[in-house]
């Protein structure tokens, strides 16, 4: 018997409300005191495609999903057949069988189990949308593993409007009380609800929890053009105009939302876009714009894998060096690239007082499978990171001794930042070369002065780094192999130690988060320590690796790289490090 350990993969076609059913169940384990993880896969489709959601539950903590599947919960016979073959042996399948039409002789394994639950019939029964046989089949679930039902009936209850929540529960049991009666105590695993049961644990995207950090990071306009896989972000804060005092705008182009966003931190409130590859080239113009003039603002950069519309539902990191290279010219910016659902929420922070700071664009890359997957985490401390907006001026007006000049030049490149309006103050700027007043100028000499001003942002940039997590080291100080990574890999890179682990191997994970300015020191710090290197990216060219060889002229010794479009399994990934060691 295998207890508090468990891998669910739920299919069917778009529309079905897979994702939903996934959330669901994960929220239930949570709820028992399991730790939880959950990600979506899906076709650009809006009707007709395969779509399957995997949560994972284990009485340990986890950070990804993981090779095999446990319990299979097809609502189509598609979903049988594409994924029967990576169920472990003694998984089990869960499905309509007289909808679908499949019986024991369908497995095609003898190793597998069938369980046929009258999905459909229940639902008709109940004379309830065809939906809701989700719902039948999650506590269908919850029986197979011995679980509490009225852990799925508070998740229930929670989700839905009372009527709705009634129907639901009412479903919920006729698929329970049939496996309780046909398939009792005929499945290897099991849930148990764990002394920890009650903890109060959150359990989101890191799209939402980038959106949480935008609005305690006081973020009050927030403008963007759908673009998967960012838009969630735009939907996550499309509600929240009236409640936080912000103006969410759906731009008819992500060039007009780089443009709306620059607008709108002119004129002094923090402001923030968010789009993916395609989109981020549209917002190159005006990303060069906000450097030249100085202005703070903040974009997340969802990445998908290009190039053109590439594979738009799914997740790479291929645009490492494009954020870094964006735009006309040249111009400092910050590259962070968080790597869970708790970096996402306290980095956009973060993005946001360093932006303002040193009035630079910051730019969040993450990709689709970090934003759109689920994680838990403790509830965020919102008073870990203080808001911080720099050489702000927010009194009415200005009583400097000297007039009043936007870009002035000044010892470490920043210069006072006055709202337009500001009695006192006469606050201009230009996308051209200008002068420290802001009027345009084409005279070469201050042209340079005014480039080194703005570069002078960097020195004084890297010095407050110093006082910021630009990187992290989990595992053995005296590891036979330091792995590399950024952005999403963390959550396979730390399944795959454990694996690792208890094969002897021991290892360490060099997490970079802040990628532009490159933390040269703290990576030399430990790369000059390790025996072996290996660095793990999505992407072909190992873009990671050029910029350690760029800043540190350090070569890495191994790479292991996936550009499919999915993130890397902990187990073959594991594997792939045994093999380079």
């Amino acid at each position: 018997m295998i207890v508090n350990k468990i891998s669910v993969m739920i299919g069917g076609e778009a529309g079905a409300g897979i994702t939903r059913s996934g959330f669901l169940f994960a929220k239930v384990c949570l709820r028992g005191g399991l730790h939880v993880f959950g990600t979506s896969d899906y076709q650009s489709l809006i009707r007709g495609g395969h779509n399957f959601y995997v949560v994972r539950a284990d009485a340990e903590e986890i950070y990804s999903q993981t090779d095999a599947i446990d319990v299979l919960l097809a609502l189509n016979k598609e979903t049988f057949h594409l994924h029967r073959d990576e169920l472990v042996s003694g998984g089990g399948i869960l499905c309509d069988g007289e909808e679908l039409g499949l019986t024991d002789r369908s497995l095609g394994r003898d190793d597998l189990k069938l369980y046929s639950v009258p999905l459909k019939r229940f639902v008709e029964e109940l004379n309830g949308a065809l939906i809701m046989r989700n719902t039948v089949a999650l506590g269908a679930v919850v029986a197979l593993l011995s679980y509490d039902l009225e852990i799925l009936n508070g998740v229930i209850r929670d989700t839905f409007k009372p009527k709705v929540a009634i129907l639901n529960v009412k479903a919920a049991k006729m698929g329970y009380d049939y496996a309780r009666e046909h398939y009792a105590a005929d499945f290897d695993y099991r849930l148990e609800g764990r002394s920890s049961a009650g903890k109060q644990k959150i359990f989101l995207t890191g799209n939402e929890a980038v959106g949480l950090g935008a609005v305690r990071a006081g973020c009050r306009f927030f403008a963007a053009y759908p673009m998967t896989p960012a838009t969630p972000l735009l939907h996550f804060m499309a509600p929240l105009n009236r409640e936080y005092g912000m103006i969410v705008v759906p731009a008819e182009s992500e060039i007009a939302a780089i443009n709306m966003v620059a607008g709108g931190s002119f004129a002094g409130v923090r402001t923030m876009t968010a789009t993916s590859g395609g989109g981020f080239c549209l917002m190159s113009e005006g990303l060069g714009m906000t450097g030249m003039t100085e202005t703070p603002v903040v974009v997340m950069l969802a990445q998908r894998p290009g190039p053109s519309t590439g594979l738009p539902t799914y997740s790479g990191q291929g645009d490492l060096r494009f954020a870094i290279h964006a735009s006309q010219g040249e111009f400092p910016r910050l590259i962070i690239a968080p790597g869970d659902v708790e970096e996402c929420f306290y980095k956009t922070m973060e993005a946001f007082n360093l932006a303002e700071k040193f009035q630079i664009p910051a730019i969040l890359i993450t990709d689709k499978y970090l934003v759109e997957s689920h994680g838990e985490t403790e509830p965020f401390d919102q008073s870990k990171i203080q808001v911080d907006r720099g050489l702000l001026l927010i009194e009415d007006e200005y009583t400097g001794e000297e007039e009043y000049r936007r870009h002035k030049i000044t010892e470490n490149g920043v210069s006072l930042r006055a709202m337009p309006g500001t009695k006192g103050t006469i606050v201009r700027t230009n996308a051209d070369e200008h002068n420290e007043s802001g009027y345009t100028t084409e005279d070469p000499e201050l042209t340079a002065k005014m480039v080194d001003k703005r570069f002078r942002k960097v020195d004084a940039l890297i010095k407050d780094l110093e006082n910021y997590e630009t990187v992290k080291l989990y595992g053995h100080e005296e590891a036979d192999v330091t792995i590399v990574g950024w952005g999403s890999t963390k959550g396979p890179i730390r399944e795959a130690m454990k694996l690792l682990l208890q094969e002897g191997l021991k290892t360490n994970y060099l997490q970079i988060i802040y990628l532009d300015p490159f933390p040269v020191a703290n990576v030399r710090k430990v790369l000059n320590s390790t025996k072996t290197t290996v660095v793990v990216e999505n992407n072909k060219t190992s873009q990671l690796s050029s910029l350690i060889r760029q800043h540190l002229l350090m070569p890495v010794n191994h790479k292991i790289l996936k550009y499919d479009g999915r993130p890397f399994n902990p187990g073959k990934l594991s594997q792939r490090i045994k093999e380079v060691l």
